[in-house]
């Protein structure tokens, strides 16, 4: 038996709690929103599918949660350029939600942009182990960036490190072929532009998101010691410390396993270091 406690159940939350309960994934689901009638409106919508499993809207039961998903607070905009623009609008839904986390012993895995930060802060403001803070993002950000190998024609599996934002790093280092620089930025590109292409034409990113989460959350609840690009709160892992940062680690029930480090070629490792101080800059100003 798995429970999962969503805080945080708009558009991407209410999503993932869905996809969670018609999967299988968790069979205990506790939601919480500060608007409790959409919370309970969620709650209810799930309930009136039959499934069997029980559903609690009752904040205290989020610290009891096998895993906790952080997806509160203002999504992205067409007005709002990037993701780190978040940071000081939605730090006080991270605070709300940090205040049912005190003692919290399952893993947490944080999807509120920007993520890295948000990430990085809750695992120093609940004191929570950096092995059971995952930061959600490369997932997706590797699925777009399959599709765009698709349309150039080159093979091979999609990676994506770095930041969940302006500053992701693609891996073109693990590809069978050696793809020119022109074609890596231009690639980079479109993976920068590829969320705002959704947002404009329906408000905002869901299925993508929603779908790689469950997934995320399947290899926890399931122990499947996957190796998956997700951002870890990095203590000297590829010459970086105090942020959080997307890399390949291995999950499982306890979190994170272990953090891989791969050998990055000279493109990959120089837009590396830019998001680590990036990332690191908006975790200073999360730590003010």
């Amino acid at each position: 038996m798995t429970s999962l406690s969503v805080m945080g159940v708009g558009k991407i939350g209410g999503e993932v709690a869905y996809l969670a309960s018609v999967l299988g994934i968790a069979d205990e689901i506790c939601l919480y929103d500060s608007n409790a009638a959409l919370a309970h409106a969620q709650a209810l919508d799930i309930l009136h599918t039959g499934i069997d499993l029980s559903v609690s809207t009752d904040p205290d039961d989020i610290s009891g949660a096998d895993i906790a998903v952080f997806s509160a607070g203002i999504a992205r905009t067409p007005d709002i350029k990037t993701r780190a623009d978040l940071l000081s609008v939605n730090l006080p839904a991270a605070d709300d939600c940090a205040a049912f986390l005190e003692g919290y012993s399952g893993v947490l895995i944080t999807i509120t942009n920007p993520m890295d930060a948000n990430n990085y802060y809750l695992h120093r403001r609940c004191s929570i182990p950096r092995e059971r803070c995952i930061g959600f993002g490369g997932q997706l950000d590797a699925a777009r960036f399959s599709g765009y190998l698709g349309e150039y024609g080159i093979p091979g599996d999609a990676w994506v490190l770095g930041e969940h934002g302006e500053h992701q790093v693609p891996l073109f280092s693990t590809l069978p072929g050696d793809v020119p620089e022109d074609i890596r930025n231009e690639i980079l590109g479109k993976m920068r532009r590829s969320s705002m292409e959704v947002i404009r034409g329906k408000g905002g990113t869901v299925f993508g998101p929603a779908w790689h989460i469950a997934s995320l959350i399947r290899n926890v609840a399931d122990n499947t010691h996957a190796v998956l690009p997700v951002s870890c709160v990095l203590d000297g892992e590829y010459g970086v410390s105090g942020c959080s940062l997307g890399v390949p680690a291995r999950i499982g029930q306890s979190g994170i396993e272990e953090i891989i480090e791969w050998d990055l070629d000279a493109w990959e490792k120089a837009r590396f270091m830019e998001a680590a101080a990036a990332s690191c800059a908006l975790c200073r100003r999360a730590d003010e």
